[in-house]
């Protein structure tokens, strides 16, 4: 659908809206519902107002400019007023085509972040963890709730695997595109001859999601209880509050045992395999609606290579928009993470107004 179109259907339902608001026949909940929507259209058609209103102001200054009949004093006038009045007008154009790209649905959802050593051995792990701390910082800094939800440790500090749930203002719209394989090159503790070696683990991000966005039949789940253990299998509890759920159409597998009490550990569990379930369904849809589109920042696909850090030579570099920072300790310290996340951000939005038909006017 192209912008004018977009535009044209939104301002349509915004006098539908007001037209049904206004008739006094709703309940109270149609009213809430259709004016929590109204009010969700309401900066789409100030802003179309805004640019309309530049729109006339400019016609209005070139017939001044065009009119001979005016003194040159007035047309010199309208000639700087005019550079003004179309530098307005492109940056108000920008924000209304910004408005009107398709929101993500998900991008005012939680996080839960799952990070998964790769290829490496013991320093995959070590990266892993360096990972789930650099984020665990980046929560701190845009004040977050970070929550642990497991961590598997492998005795020397190295994470085998660790899930969290971030929780705050737009934590899945900023974190969305750190989805797929991170890549570290440096040179390992245990390495005595100094080569630098390349190690890999997996970030994956997935929304929060509730009971009713995720439909899950007791009968489709397998719950085994077990003795939680520590590193090298030693038991850490004496009663059976380990729970690992199967999910029998799916395959998919969630083992929870940080927390001592059985339920705690369901829970957790149960939200773990919602997230799962619930990203699962939405890469079947997006494959359906076009196996062939992929967006300038990738996929999301949690099998991307999407990012290199190098510690020699104190750079990361992000692969889907060729950047190179060259500020390794700052990035890992979770402080210049928000120049990567901001140009994804950028070109996402320019992917999608081309989809839209915005092109770069």
């Amino acid at each position: 659908m192209s912008i004018e179109k977009n535009l044209e259907k939104i301002l349509n339902r915004k006098k539908e809206l007001e037209t049904v608001l206004s008739s006094g026949s709703l309940t109270s909940d149609d009213v809430v519902k259709y004016s929590t929507e109204l009010s969700e259209i309401g900066p789409v058609a100030e802003q179309a107002n805004l640019v309309s209103n530049l729109e006339k102001d400019l016609i209005d200054t070139e017939n001044i400019i065009n009119d001979k009949n005016n003194d040159s004093d007035l047309i010199e006038l309208a000639n700087l007023e005019i550079i003004e009045i179309k530098d307005n007008l492109n940056q108000e154009i920008k924000k209304l085509k910004l408005l009107l790209i398709p929101k993500d649905k998900d991008d005012l959802r939680n996080a839960i972040i799952e990070i998964r050593a790769g290829t490496g051995g013991d320093e995959a792990a070590l990266f892993a963890a360096n990972l789930f701390n650099m984020y665990h910082r980046y929560a701190s800094l845009n004040n977050w709730k970070f929550e642990i939800i497991s961590v598997s440790e492998i005795g020397i500090g190295g994470y085998k695997e660790a899930m969290a749930l971030i929780s705050g203002s737009n934590v899945f719209a900023k974190l969305k595109f750190e989805s797929g394989v991170h890549r570290v090159q440096r040179v390992p503790e245990t390495e005595s001859s100094g080569r630098v070696h390349t190690s890999a683990a997996t970030v994956a991000i997935l929304p929060e999601v509730e009971d009713v966005d995720v439909e899950i039949n007791d009968k489709d789940l397998k719950i085994d209880v077990y003795r939680s253990s520590g590193p090298g299998g030693q038991s850490v509890n004496t009663t059976d509050s380990a729970v690992r759920i199967t999910h029998l159409p799916s395959g998919i597998v969630v083992t929870q045992q940080d927390e001592k009490s059985q339920h705690k550990n369901r829970s957790k569990a149960m939200k773990v395999l919602r997230a799962r379930l619930y990203e699962l369904e939405q890469q079947k849809q997006e494959k359906e609606r076009s196996d062939s589109r992929r967006t300038l920042v990738g996929t999301g696909d949690r099998s991307e290579r999407i990012r290199t850090y190098n510690f020699p030579q104190g750079r990361v570099t992000d692969h889907r928009v060729n950047l190179t920072l060259y500020k390794l300790e700052k990035i890992v310290n979770g402080e210049g993470l928000d120049e990567f996340i901001d140009t994804l951000t950028e070109q996402d939005q320019v992917s999608k107004l081309a989809q839209l038909g915005g092109g770069n006017n």
